[in-house]
């Protein structure tokens, strides 16, 4: 065995009631994540981590595996991604299957490129971790704040307001698809913080946080707009 993907996929979200199971032109969101990776043919299982039965069900329906039942303890709120894959991986060692390369793919990434998540698996021969991140589209150096006390608009960093937006440096953000680490690394270390962590650069019409029902609307929108050009 050498490559595992691991989909968390909780019940319980608020703001978008069953969001990873929730239809995206015309499957469940899930299902976008599954079929991808499957496509890709890199990896030797794909595991859903979830705690809903039904969310199990439509997971195998699309050809995920179901290997264990995510307990209580990781599947609130406020439980870290890291802390959920860690969890995955640890059990599946208790029945005898240990991975070299394991790839955290998000349930709700329809965006999902294979060519992508194949660069990322070449990359990490000598890295810990590939994220896919994507830039932003305003030098994050210019960025605007409300004061609380006075209600007036100031820059975060006023040295910056002379300089040209071409100046300076491009930043960048968590794309949200993926995130490609080695078994070593997914055990002690966390990707941006004490790692080697190189990016996988995702162009911004094929991003989108998906949090609220705008959200949701504006990522159908872009995946209509991106089959067009296909």
């Amino acid at each position: 065995m050498t490559r595992l993907a691991i989909i968390p996929a909780r019940a319980g979200s608020k703001r978008i009631l069953n969001k990873n199971i929730k239809s995206f032109h015309g499957k469940p969101i899930i299902a976008w994540s599954i079929e991808a990776i499957l496509k890709s043919k890199l990896f030797d299982k794909v595991v859903v981590s979830t705690n809903s039965e039904e969310i199990a069900k439509v997971s195998t329906d699309f050809g995920a595996e179901i290997l264990f039942k995510r307990p209580k303890n990781i599947s609130g709120d406020h439980t870290g991604i890291i802390e959920v894959v860690r969890h995955g991986i640890k059990t599946l060692e208790k029945q005898n299957l240990k991975y070299k390369v394991i790839a955290l793919v998000y349930a709700t990434a329809p965006f999902l490129n294979i060519e992508d998540i194949s660069n990322a698996v070449e990359l990490i021969s000598d890295s810990d971790f590939c994220v896919s991140v994507s830039k932003y589209d305003y030098p994050i150096q210019r960025a605007l704040f409300i004061s609380e006390d006075t209600k007036n608009i100031q820059m975060i960093d006023e040295t910056q307001f002379e300089r040209r937006s071409q100046d300076l440096r491009p930043s960048y953000h968590d794309a949200g698809q993926f995130v490609v680490g080695t078994y070593g690394a997914w055990n002690s270390k966390v990707p941006f913080v004490n790692s080697i962590t190189k990016p996988i650069i995702i162009p911004n019409s094929r991003v989108q946080d998906i949090d609220t029902i705008e959200d949701w609307e504006l990522a159908e929108q872009k995946f209509s707009m991106v089959r067009k050009r296909k």
